[in-house]
């Protein structure tokens, strides 16, 4: 790489990266500048291993891992989250680096095996810390609940995630600004977000002596159900010992059903980003009271006036297992068009990326818009509501406006595939 550039990795590098074993000696930097992107560089392990996990389980169960309409939408989601990053820097470490900057107490070496582990379980605890209270702030949980909103549970949920969280999210690592150096910070801020992708599966059952250090698929699976007995257990990121010792942790026993404990019914990225957050609103001015409102917001999802702060453990629904996932019956030609066109947004999506210091901002601007009308097409579309409402007339609508403003922007220059070769197809 040049001089003060992202480093390069090998595949086999960003392979054990996913899986948090790239030792010390491998990702050690002495800038954030030189810190390569893990994230966007494990893109293509993302797409093998969902194809892998959907083979397995077809060998083992005779049944696909997930379904069309709701991996669709936890694609979007993903996309959507990652979305501000093309504009802005990360917020985490923007932060970081001002109060390293700023109020630093005392500087670690950056090369050293130690700092490296410190910085591990520091950064694995603040996400402990960060996802409890995620669950425990009626506010935080509005943001948070998306990752939570598939009633699948595979490779997509791991990618389903909020807009609005890295926005709170950042406070909690700032007392390691105090003497982590950013480069460190920054390596492990993005292990252990890749650490969690491959949790979220079923395809993977019991890991034997490292569930009792390691968050396991098993252990995950228990914080993404709606069990009674699921609620609220299994914070960590990486390791479960943080859940062991502050009373958090629960093993998986009867068989676990996904999703919210009352379900959003949408794979709509903006309505499901938008509703919680429009539920508080209208909660907090039908509550009575000035400090009822302000538990409305800063006390726990289930909590109203007279209840303990998390609510009461008897009015988590039960569960039968007989829940039925919202499916809507679409036609196939529509399942396969959806599929297509959102195949032709995510090589439009990865080529923003890569083009991105190349654009002038009215043109990342444009695509970053037509992307968000896009899914948001993509999810009405796959909802295929016939009501009272219109929406079925109305997301078919949307569609063809969002097919002509494609080949519009498409003939003026401002979309362009990666491959040239696809353009006249694309406007087909």
């Amino acid at each position: 790489s040049e001089a003060g550039g992202p480093r390069a990795t090998a595949p086999g590098q960003q392979l054990r990266a996913l899986f948090y074993v790239l030792p010390p000696g491998e990702s050690s930097f002495r800038t954030v500048e030189e810190v390569p992107d893990y994230v966007e560089k494990s893109i293509p392990f993302f797409i093998a291993f969902i194809g892998l996990e959907f083979a397995v389980s077809w060998v083992q169960k005779r049944k696909l891992a997930g379904r069309i309409n709701d991996g669709i939408s936890s694609l979007s989601l993903g996309i959507l989250s990652r979305l501000p990053d093309v504009l802005f820097r990360s917020v985490d470490l923007i932060s970081y680096i001002y109060v390293w900057n700023n109020y630093r107490l005392f500087e670690l070496p950056w090369d050293s095996p130690w700092t490296w582990y410190v910085t591990l379980l520091g950064v694995d605890f603040a996400y402990y810390c960060f996802h409890r209270i995620s669950h425990e702030v009626n506010i935080l949980w509005a943001a948070h609940q998306v990752h939570h909103s598939s009633e699948d549970y595979n490779l997509f949920t791991a990618l389903r995630q909020s807009v609005l969280q890295k926005y709170t999210s950042w406070i909690f690592n700032l007392p390691m600004a105090l003497f982590i150096p950013p480069s460190v910070f920054a390596v492990h801020l993005q292990f252990n977000l890749l650490y969690q992708f491959w949790i979220h599966t079923e395809v993977v059952t019991k890991l034997g002596p490292l569930e009792w250090i390691l968050n396991t698929p098993s252990h995950h699976r228990v914080h993404h159900g709606r069990n009674p007995y699921c609620i609220d257990k299994n914070y960590g990121g990486t390791l479960i010992i943080w859940d062991r010792i502050f009373g958090t942790f629960e093993a998986e026993d009867a068989k676990v059903v996904y999703g919210l404990t009352h379900p959003v019914n949408s794979f709509d990225p903006i309505m499901l980003q938008l509703r919680p957050l429009v539920h508080i609103w209208n909660t907090f001015w039908a509550t009575p009271g000035f400090c009822n409102k302000l538990s409305v917001i800063f006390k726990g999802p289930g909590w109203g006036p007279g209840k303990p702060r998390l609510g009461l453990p008897e009015e988590i629904p039960v569960i039968t297992g007989k829940e039925v996932p919202f499916n809507p019956s679409v036609p196939a030609c529509l399942n396969w068009y959806a599929v297509v066109h959102f195949a032709i947004i995510m090589e439009l999506y990865t080529g923003l990326l890569g083009t991105v210091t190349m654009l002038s901002q009215g043109t990342i601007l444009l695509r970053i818009g037509f992307i968000i009308l896009s899914l948001t097409s993509f999810g009405l579309l796959m909802e295929n509501r016939q009501d009272k409402n219109h929406t079925f007339f109305f997301s078919h609508i949307l569609e063809i406006i969002r097919c002509l403003v494609f080949v519009a922007v498409y003939k003026l220059g401002h979309l362009r595939s990666q491959f040239s070769s696809l353009g006249s197809a694309y406007e087909v």
